[in-house]
């Protein structure tokens, strides 16, 4: 069986991937905070761990692979904009629960195999921390509930960070109910109009790193495969992670943890104040999904990661040569392929190595191209679409990939009648109304190109050169 190598972040170095039980290999990766619309640095993880969960369904069978991804609908961020707002909470969480899920499925990211909420999920968060009061690894002071991190001597590990050297270099004031300066929040009292549940330390909301310790114990077990996120959560949020699950049940928590690098914009970290900041939602208005995909996918995963238009113009143009040849080839059938003879597949098991793989898909695509009999080309055909299934790639058809185009473009129905008026026109020995037909096309930026098999459109913008 091949095997999958990831840069394991707790003992920093490539380890063989070996999973606990390989019928049901778990992995779980922090969702998003569902306040706001999701940006581009967003959709960097979504992308990623999509690609790991195809990989991982190809080495041990899509039923054998389970993969969470969680919904944080309890949160001081989500009550801050639902006060901005004057919007019930609840609402305002569906609504961008919603949003998420309508600009992650434009990414063609797989939905995972479950996906938690932590509203769900009160009773088990309090039956956690119960469980930490016991073991002398938590404790109730003011109306919270706080995490005692000396009781948990491996505290920072993940991070390589020690208490010690945390203190030194803290400048925030101290709540006087903590012991220690590095104690964190497992439940805390609400406030007037914010989501409040019982519990035994009075009526309150639970704290965020419970939350993700408390859904991955309630669906994938007390020790999972895999737990993946954006670098930014290694410190506190991972780190805290750890020191709830193995606090609670002297088990490891994650065999693995693997975290994707930074999305900077044009060289510059995202801020509203700089006027950089790119919501998904927004570039899905000019650009298709698969190119933002492949843009997310162009550096390795562990890399920072600078967008740029430029970039995505790249990402285009790449594409467009791809489905030129799937086109050229619409009447071959794809051959079935072994994933293990598949250049692609072998460089994804190399920590995900995505610009390898980007560069492998370039020379299938290049040897379907160069192909002159059917059966060689029935092969290349299927190993370059089976390639781009893997990175969730050229699953389109390609005839619709070069007829689809900006929102305010004309329609394609629209398109198809006057390309139907253009046919009877010359059908009919009228030239000068069918070039006139060719030319209105053109100019709304649709280019026609005739062959044997009938007339086929695309719009102007989907042929740029490669080097434009």
């Amino acid at each position: 069986m091949n095997t999958l190598y990831l840069h394991n972040t707790l003992g920093g170095k490539l380890e063989p991937f070996v999973p606990g039980d390989p019928d049901r290999v778990t992995m779980y990766v922090c969702g998003p905070t569902v306040y706001n619309f999701v940006h581009i640095g967003n959709g960097r993880p979504v992308v990623v761990f999509d690609v790991l969960f195809r990989v991982l369904q190809a080495l041990y069978g899509a039923e054998h692979v389970i993969y969470a991804r969680n919904i944080t609908d309890v949160d001081d961020k989500i009550n801050q904009a639902a006060a901005a707002n004057g919007e019930d909470i609840g609402t305002l969480t569906a609504r961008f629960t919603d949003a998420f899920h309508e600009d992650v499925a434009k990414l063609d990211a797989l939905p995972p195999t479950l996906e938690p909420r932590a509203t769900g999920h009160i009773p088990q968060m309090i039956a956690l921390i119960e469980r930490l009061v016991e073991r002398g690894h938590a404790y109730a002071a003011d109306d919270h509930v706080l995490y005692a991190v000396r009781s948990y001597p491996e505290y920072g590990r993940l991070s390589g960070r020690s208490l010690d050297d945390m203190q030194a270099g803290a400048r925030v004031e101290v709540a006087d109910y903590k012991r220690d300066p590095a104690d964190f929040v497992l439940w805390k009292p609400s406030k007037p109009g914010e989501p409040s549940w019982p519990s035994p330390w009075g009526e309150g909301r639970p704290g965020w790193h419970l939350e993700c310790s408390a859904m991955i114990e309630a669906h994938l077990g007390k020790t999972i495969d895999i737990h993946g996120g954006g670098h930014d959560l290694v410190f506190p949020h991972h780190e805290n992670e750890i020191a709830q699950g193995c606090g609670a049940h002297d088990a490891e928590y994650a065999r693995f943890w693997v975290h994707n690098g930074h999305v900077t914009v044009d060289g510059e970290k995202m801020s509203k104040s700089l006027g950089n900041f790119r919501l998904l939602r927004d570039l899905l208005e000019v650009y298709p999904g698969e190119v933002l995909r492949l843009g997310l996918l162009a550096r390795h995963y562990r890399a920072p990661l600078n967008f740029s238009e430029r970039g995505l113009e790249q990402a285009r143009n790449t594409l467009n040569g791809f489905y030129r040849v799937l086109r050229d080839h619409a009447g071959t059938p794809a051959a079935e392929v072994r994933e293990a003879d598949n250049p692609v597949f072998s460089a994804l098991l190399d920590d995900l190595n995505t610009p390898l793989a980007i560069a492998e898909l370039h020379r299938l695509s290049d040897a379907l191209a160069a192909t002159t009999g059917p059966t060689e080309a029935a092969h290349c055909k299927g190993r370059l679409l089976r390639a781009g299934a893997l990175l969730g790639l050229l699953q389109q058809d390609p005839a619709e990939w070069f007829q689809a185009g900006a929102p305010e473009g004309p329609t394609a129905d629209w398109i198809e009648a006057r390309i139907e008026d253009r046919r009877q026109a010359r059908k009919n020995r009228d030239f000068a109304r069918s070039d006139a037909i060719r030319d209105e096309l053109a100019a709304a930026g649709i280019l026609l190109e005739d062959t044997a098999e009938g007339t086929r459109w695309q719009r102007a913008e989907a042929i740029a050169p490669a080097d434009s």
